[in-house]
């Protein structure tokens, strides 16, 4: 059921230059280089960062050769990461090969069509975004990418690779309301410092506020008690991987629904479809955006469980978080007459064999119309409509409640 009165929530994204996804990034483009020669390559890449380090492992099987030293430093240059200013350079930086094979015990299983480990998986739409995404991490990934923007366009040419944002949205009766709070961390060069040396000057805070962040959240969400938080310890100079050290998989919470609905405990960047980790929940998403974009409720979760080496999952799941026009059960029942929940359904499904993974590693992997994000299509809504139409013999319930999404 929505929850009633007042409350907020926070979401947070972290921009490509931020450690952690340095990392998921260097994992996905090894993942696009297999499939690129071998489309039924097995990857498991994981990736660590360091102050002028780069260690890359994990298991990988495939007829192809990758160069993951050149490959490494390609998408650390890309990033930004390209002079020594930034305390970490593709050119400079050691890397370190550390990939071994598969395990034949997981091959055997996988081999058959069965799913590459076990785990549970989750899926979530809503209608509070066009993007049928929850609002707080949509702001929070448009944030980042607009930061980005001015970073790459040199619009404020002080900015660095690095950087996060995180926004508080106030609800009221489950619609949300406005932006109550906005936190912008920047790595940023040090001709910006004020006399102090310790703090940011008020022009450049300005700047950014005026820049990034007021384009994006727009008049229509923000009062004159929102509040802004550009660079709260005051200065962002030493960033990336000089400051901090990075691995793969460890902003799974960015990566999903920002906290907003449940996730997994496996992470996305460096595995291979196989592994039910990424491509049941990108399956899982795919059913719950067709099912809000039918119509058929406000929100809705789906979680999907496998054993490793079997292929139909042990646990289907469904909430529509008293939503819904009829019994869940309906609606589990039309879709799993019109979507494949095996391994190799939902690769064929959603094409997941082609190399489009490293687009994947930031800015989220859900609530984006880029090109081979087949998961966040909606094709499948009309024929879901009309299956629990078809199966609903008493009266269903219709919504007298306004839309979620914003204008």
């Amino acid at each position: 059921m929505e929850r009633k009165g007042r409350h907020f929530f926070t979401s947070e994204s972290v921009t490509e230059g931020h450690p952690d996804k340095v990392c998921d990034q260097i994992s996905d483009a090894v993942l696009d280089a297999v499939l690129k020669e071998d489309p039924m390559g097995r990857v498991a890449c994981e990736t660590f960062v360091t102050r002028g380090m780069v260690i890359v492992g994990g298991e990988i099987t495939t007829k192809s050769y990758i160069d993951i030293d050149e490959l490494a430093r390609k998408v650390i240059r890309e990033i930004g990461y390209d002079h020594p200013k930034y305390g970490f350079d593709a050119t400079s930086c050691a890397v370190l090969n550390a990939i071994g094979r598969q395990s034949p015990d997981i091959a055997q299983g996988v081999d058959t069509g069965g799913a590459g480990d076990q785990g549970l998986m989750f899926g979530y739409a809503c209608r509070e975004t066009p993007e049928l995404m929850p609002l707080p991490i949509m702001l929070a990934h448009k944030l980042i990418r607009r930061l980005s923007m001015a970073r790459r366009e040199n619009i404020l040419p002080y900015l660095g690779p690095d950087g996060k944002s995180q926004v508080t949205v106030e609800y009221l009766d489950g619609r949300p309301l406005r932006v109550d709070t906005v936190v912008l961390s920047t790595q940023h060069t040090e001709n910006i410092l004020d006399k102090t040396g310790k703090q940011i000057t008020s022009k450049a805070k300005e700047e950014i506020i005026n820049t990034v962040i007021r384009p994006v959240l727009g008049k229509r969400l923000l009062d004159d008690r929102t509040r802004f938080f550009v660079n709260p310890t005051g200065k962002f100079v030493v960033g990336g991987p000089a400051s901090d050290t990075g691995v793969t998989g460890r902003k799974i919470i960015v990566d999903t629904y920002g906290g907003y609905a449940p996730h997994g405990g496996g992470a996305f960047s460096g595995k291979d479809p196989t592994k039910v980790d990424r491509s049941a929940c990108y399956m899982a998403r795919y059913i719950a955006k067709n099912v809000v974009a039918a119509g058929l409720a406000e929100r809705c979760t789906v979680q999907l469980a496998y054993a490793i080496g079997v292929a139909d999952p042990v646990g289907v799941y469904f909430d529509t978080h008293g939503t819904g026009i009829c019994e869940e059960s309906k609606i589990e029942a039309a879709v799993r007459k019109h979507f494949s929940l095996t391994p190799k359904g939902i690769i064929q499904t959603l094409k997941l064999r082609r190399p489009i993974y490293q687009k994947t590693a930031a800015y989220g992997h859900f609530g984006r119309e880029d090109e081979g994000f087949e998961w966040e299509k909606t094709g499948l809504a009309e024929s879901l409509k009309a299956e629990v139409l078809e199966r609903s013999s008493s009266k269903i319930k219709r919504s007298t409640k306004s839309p979620l999404i914003l204008a």
